[in-house]
């Protein structure tokens, strides 16, 4: 990347910037390969954050079947996390995994489950076969603890699991329906609607080695980080996340160091840090990713409470820089709002981008969904370093230091995301985000993200530069 003109001497975030058109042969957008230059496997560069609030199973195996990965957060107990690595690895890496229930079930029952999947349906299963399918519509008018046998669809529309795509989707056109139950041999293996067969036609899952969707799991650094690091290789996991909020210091370095003695070549990503002297150490240490970001988050308080951080495109393009001089890589973690920030994070050399609170407010994200006063649908967010994950982080201490660490929070405790109508799916802004990116690298006659990266030219620009470039949804006079 370079800059138009001479490199200004202070910092920028991604506001601050824009990127410039050049000459180009690009043809079609679709021709442009995103698949991350990290090594990591993903064919897009999004990595979902390891927030408590939106990295679960459900996010981890959509984001994969799209081509992210996502990182399941820290302060999931043994347990859980085996539960969650094994839901994934389950999962089937083209269809979506169906919302079941029995005839028996009720209304009631399958209110509160419907929305857990933007496919939006139930599949009401006797054994394994499916017999009706039931969506919020059939809801309306009908008793609560109706049993599902009396508002089911039964005139079922089943796909067999090695339809193509494409009669996949005329199929469903045609029966002017949007969502089918999959089988084979008779047995449901998942759902799929329209959009799905176009999806998994336009993007290639993130799988491991055996053909299974990719996730990966953070640790932090207190404890043993290097036993957590193994556990969670043991369940499943295909890369480790260590992270801590400030990541250049000793403990998170000796951290580095033990986990990567314990889990061999397995890739290893580590941070935060926001200097080039950041990435030096841990990547030194045995980090194969540095993760760059200190504040820029929307549910962290880092900078207001005590003046710490860094412009986030600065940071990234600095840090990047080094790590390309030691043949390693960066994630940017935190700060992108826009399809346009993620664009820039890649120009500025970032091998993916990470993203937490953007993915809140989907139906895929962890936290349960909620009502506010008017109905509107939302899902509550907190910060990592805020009070409230302190308190979960910290269940196995004394209720005395708990409450002594529970007074020093860096994060917002809670936060409404609120469900946009129409686009209510983590899969809904993967596609916008990917659209938005594909477009930026033909614009720099960039057929992948390596060139993207090389051949960007990026400007500065005032803030009314960067609200001339917002779109007006109303008339202005």
């Amino acid at each position: 990347m370079k800059f138009l003109g001479e490199p200004p001497n202070y910092d920028l975030t991604y506001s601050d910037v824009f990127m410039v058109p050049a000459s180009t042969t690009s043809g079609s957008r679709l021709d442009v390969d995103l698949t991350t230059p990290d090594g990591v496997g993903t064919s897009i560069p999004v990595v979902v954050a390891n927030m408590n609030a939106v990295a679960g199973r459900r996010m981890s195996e959509t984001v994969a079947r799209r081509g992210g990965l996502a990182v399941l957060p820290q302060d999931a107990p043994h347990e859980v996390l085996a539960a969650l690595i094994g839901g994934v690895k389950a999962a089937h890496p083209i269809y979506d995994t169906p919302i079941t229930l029995s005839p028996d079930s009720t209304v009631s029952e399958a209110m509160s489950l419907v929305y857990k999947r933007a496919h939006g349906a139930v599949v009401v299963v006797d054994g394994e076969s499916p017999v009706g399918i039931f969506t919020p519509t059939d809801a309306q008018g009908v008793d609560r603890f109706a049993p599902l046998a009396e508002v089911m669809h039964r005139d079922l529309v089943v796909v067999e699991a090695a339809t193509e795509l494409e009669d996949i989707f005329d199929m469903l056109s045609h029966e002017r329906i949007s969502t089918a139950p999959v089988v084979e041999g008779g047995k449901l293996v998942g759902a799929i609607t329209r959009k799905g067969a176009l999806r998994a036609g336009l993007y290639r899952p993130a799988l491991d080695g055996n053909g299974r969707l990719m996730v990966a799991a953070a640790v932090g650094i207190n404890g043993d980080p290097a036993e957590r690091a193994r556990q969670a290789l043991d369940l499943g996991a295909d890369l480790i996340v260590v992270d801590t909020a400030h990541g250049h210091q000793t403990k998170m370095i000796e951290a580095i160091r033990e986990i990567r003695s314990a889990i061999g070549s397995t890739l290893l990503v580590a941070g935060n840090v926001v200097t080039p002297a950041g990435v030096q150490d841990l990547a030194a240490a045995g980090a194969d990713i540095v993760k760059v970001g200190v504040g820029p988050g929307a549910m962290c308080t880092t900078r207001m409470m005590t003046g710490v951080g860094r412009p986030q495109f600065s940071a990234v393009l600095e840090c990047s820089r080094e790590a390309s001089r030691l043949d390693k890589h960066v994630w940017a973690d935190g700060g992108v709002r826009y399809p346009r920030d993620v664009a820039l994070a890649l120009a500025a050399g970032s091998a993916s981008v990470m993203i937490g609170s953007w993915f809140a407010g989907t139906y895929e994200a962890s936290a349960d969904l909620q009502y506010d006063e008017s109905g509107r649908m939302f899902k509550s967010n907190y910060g990592m370093a805020s009070a409230r994950a302190v308190l979960l982080r910290t269940k196995g201490d004394s209720e005395f230091d708990r409450a002594r660490k529970g007074l020093f929070e860096e994060g917002i405790s809670t936060s409404r995301m609120y469900i946009d109508p129409d686009r209510p799916s983590v899969e809904d802004l993967i596609d916008e985000i990917t659209a938005g990116v594909r477009s930026a690298c033909t614009y720099a006659g960039a057929g992948n993200l390596s060139e993207f990266s090389d051949r960007a030219v990026v400007g500065v620009q005032s803030l009314a530069g960067f609200q001339e470039g917002r779109a007006t949804s109303s008339t202005w006079t």
